[in-house]
C-alpha cells in the first residue's frame, strides 16, 4: 500500500472538480465519498442535489475562524493512498477505515475532537484521495510534519493487518515516481514508461563509465536528448536538465527534467564525485574527442576485463569498509548498465531489466568512495567502446561469464544491504539477480553446449580422472555436479586448464572455496567460468585432441596428482 503526500494547495473546489470528474483518461468510475470528518459529509458523486461547492464550503468554513493575514496561502492537504496490483479489491468501508487511520496517523485528524475537516473519495477500485482544509476547527494548525513518513508507517501496520502486499520500506534515497499526468500521458502515447523513467534510464547509461563532463554531455546528445546546462557567474556548470524531444507540454515546448529530479545520484555534483575519483580532470568539449581518441578493445576483451573487475568488487563487498563497498555497488550498476547497452539481442532485455532494478540498489545513505571503484568504472568505459557484442563465438562466452559473475555480485549487493536494514535496496538487488539469471541462460546456451559437447567427446579415461580429480577435490559436492548436465563442460574445462599448463587441482579448490555455490542453479556452470577466469582460458570452445584409452597413467591429463591418480586408478579396477 502506497500512501502519497501531494503538494499542498490553495484550491478545494479544484481539487474537488478534478476527483469527481472523469480523469485525464476518462480513467475515473463512479467517484464517491467513502468517509468524513464527521461521517456525515454530502457526496456529489451519488447524491444529484449535492454540488462538488457544497462540499467545497463545508470543508474550507474552518477557514472564517482565522482573522485578516492569517490564512494560509495553501490550505489543501491532498493524499492519495493506492493498493498494490496484486492486493484483493477492497470494499468501501475498508477504504474508510484505512482513511481515518491515515488522517489520524497523520496529524490531521488526530482524534481530540477538533481536528481538520477532510474528505475520502474513490474513483477507482485499487485506491482513494484524502482532501483536508489545514485549519483545525479550533482555529490552530494541525502538527502534520513529516506527514509521509508517519503516512508510510501506517500504511506498514495496514499491510500487516489486511493481509495486503508487504511494501519494503524506504530510506528517502529512491527516484521521484512518476506523477499521475506523467503516466496518462505515458499511456496516450502508447509508451510502457514515462518520459521521467526513459530519460533516468538515459542519463544513467550515460554516466557508466564516464571520465569526464564533456563524455558524458557528448554521450547525452548522441543519445538524441535535449541538453540545456545552467552556468554560475564564475563560468564554470552549475547543473543541466535533458528532455526527450518528442515530450511537449500544452504549449508545444520540451519538457525538460533536472537531473536531481530523475534520482538523487544523477545532478551534476553527484555525477562530478565519480568523475574526480578517476584521477581524470575535466576537458573542454573541444579537446575532448580529438587529442584523446578513447581506446577500443574488443568485446570480448572487455567482457573479461568486466569479469575479473566484478572478481574483485565481491572481495571489496565482503571485507572492505561501508564507503568502499558502496562505491562498489554504485558502479556495479555502471557495469550493468554499459553490458546491457552492449550485448546481443536474445540477452538485452534481461540485462536490461537487471540494470532498471538494481539501479534502486545503488544508492543508499552511505556515501560512497568512488576512488575505491576505479577498475569497474574502467570496465564499464571498455564496455561502451568496445560497441555491440555478437552473441556468439567468444563475445557470447565472455558475456556468459560476465554475466555469471555479476549475479553472485548483485547477490553480495544484497547481502550488504541487508545486513544494514536497507530493505528496498536488498529486495532490487535479488530482484536484479533474478533478471541475471534469466540473461545467463539465453547468453549462455550456445557456448555451453559447444563446452557440453566437448566434453562428451573425451576419452573415457580422461573423464574417469576428472571425476575423480573432483571427488578428490571436493567431495561435498561431487555427486551434485555429476549428475548435472554442465559437467561435461566442467570436466572439458579442467582438461583445458591441464593442457595450458595449470594444476587442476588446485585451480578447481580454490574456485570451490571462493565463494558460495548454493544459490547457484547449475554449480557445474559456475565453475566452468570460475577456471576460465582464473586460468585465462578462452571462454569459447578449445579444441581437445583425442586421446587413446589405454592406461590411465598414459596419458598427459593424468600426470602425477598423487591421490587423484590413486583414485582413478581404484575405479578403474573396480569397473573392470
Amino acid at each position: 500500500m502506497i500512501p502519497r503526500i501531494h503538494q499542498q494547495g490553495s484550491n478545494t473546489l479544484g481539487l474537488l472538480h478534478y476527483l469527481y470528474g472523469k480523469g485525464t483518461h476518462e480513467e475515473h468510475t463512479d467517484p464517491h465519498l467513502v468517509a468524513s470528518f464527521d461521517g456525515m459529509a454530502p457526496d456529489p458523486g451519488r447524491d444529484p442535489s449535492v454540488a462538488k461547492k457544497d462540499l467545497q464550503h463545508l470543508l474550507d468554513q474552518p477557514l472564517s475562524l482565522l482573522g485578516p493575514g492569517q490564512r494560509p496561502d495553501k490550505h489543501v492537504w491532498h493524499c492519495s493512498v493506492r493498493a498494490a496490483p496484486d492486493d484483493p479489491i477492497l470494499s468501501d468501508g475498508q477504504w474508510a477505515e484505512i482513511a481515518r487511520r491515515m488522517v489520524a496517523a497523520t496529524g490531521i485528524d488526530p482524534g481530540d475532537g477538533a481536528g481538520c475537516r477532510w474528505a475520502a473519495v474513490r474513483h477507482a477500485e485499487d485506491h482513494i484521495h484524502i482532501i483536508a482544509t489545514l485549519v483545525r476547527e479550533d482555529g490552530r494548525r494541525p502538527d502534520h510534519h513529516r506527514s509521509g513518513k508517519r503516512a508510510q508507517a501506517e500504511a506498514r501496520l495496514i499491510e500487516a493487518e489486511y493481509g495486503l502486499h508487504r511494501v519494503t520500506p524506504g530510506d528517502g534515497t529512491a527516484a521521484k515516481r512518476p506523477t499521475s499526468a506523467e503516466r496518462h500521458k505515458a499511456e496516450r502515447r502508447g509508451r510502457e514508461r514515462t518520459a521521467r523513467e526513459e530519460l533516468r534510464e538515459t542519463v544513467r547509461r550515460a554516466v557508466a563509465g564516464a571520465a569526464t563532463e564533456a563524455e558524458f554531455f557528448d554521450r547525452l546528445k548522441a543519445a538524441g536528448l535535449l541538453v540545456r546546462t545552467s552556468v554560475l557567474p564564475s563560468g564554470d556548470l552549475r547543473g543541466y536538465t535533458v528532455a526527450m524531444p518528442g515530450d511537449r507540454n500544452k504549449d508545444g515546448e520540451p519538457v525538460f527534467y533536472a537531473g536531481s529530479t530523475l534520482a538523487p545520484d544523477l545532478s551534476l555534483p553527484r555525477i562530478r564525485d565519480r568523475f574526480d575519483a578517476t584521477g581524470v580532470a575535466t576537458v573542454p568539449d573541444s579537446t575532448h574527442r580529438q587529442d584523446h581518441p578513447p581506446q577500443r578493445p574488443t568485446p570480448s576483451a572487455a567482457r573479461r576485463t568486466a569479469t575479473h573487475a566484478a572478481w574483485a568488487a565481491l572481495l571489496v563487498i565482503d571485507h572492505g569498509d561501508d564507503g568502499a563497498a558502496a562505491a562498489q555497488i554504485a558502479a556495479t550498476g555502471e557495469v550493468l548498465d554499459a553490458l546491457a547497452k552492449t550485448s546481443a539481442l536474445h540477452a538485452r532485455q534481461q540485462l536490461c531489466e537487471a540494470a532498471w532494478a538494481f539501479e534502486r540498489a545503488s544508492r543508499s545513505h552511505t556515501r560512497a568512495e568512488f576512488r575505491h571503484s576505479q577498475q569497474l568504472r574502467r570496465a564499464a568505459r571498455d564496455l561502451v567502446h568496445s560497441g555491440p557484442a555478437l552473441g556468439r563465438g567468444e563475445d557470447g562466452a565472455t558475456t556468459a561469464m560476465v554475466i555469471d559473475t555479476l549475479f553472485f555480485l548483485a547477490l553480495a549487493a544484497a547481502h550488504w544491504h541487508a545486513q544494514r536494514q536497507h530493505a528496498q535496496q536488498a529486495a532490487a538487488a535479488r530482484q536484479a539477480a533474478t533478471h541475471l539469471q534469466a540473461a545467463y541462460a539465453a547468453a549462455s546456451e550456445e557456448s555451453m553446449a559447444r563446452l557440453r559437447a566437448q566434453g562428451l567427446r573425451l576419452a573415457q579415461p580422461v573423464r574417469d580422472w576428472s571425476a575423480a580429480l573432483l571427488r578428490a577435490t571436493a567431495p561435498q559436492i561431487a555427486e551434485r555436479v555429476l549428475g548435472e548436465p554442465g559437467w561435461p563442460a566442467l570436466a572439458a574445462t579442467i582438461a583445458h586448464a591441464y593442457q595450458a599448463g595449470h594444476d587442476p587441482r588446485a585451480l578447481l579448490h580454490e574456485a570451490v572455496v571462493q565463494r558460495e555455490l548454493h544459490t547457484a542453479e547449475s554449480v557445474s556452470d559456475v565453475l566452468v567460468w570460475r577456471l576460465r577466469r582464473m586460468a585465462n582460458l578462452p571462454a569459447n570452445v578449445t579444441v581437445i585432441p583425442q586421446h587413446s584409452t589405454r592406461a590411465t597413467d598414459s596419458l598427459p591429463y593424468a600426470a602425477p596428482l598423487g591421490p587423484v591418480s590413486i583414485a582413478v586408478d581404484q575405479h578403474r579396477r573396480h569397473r573392470r
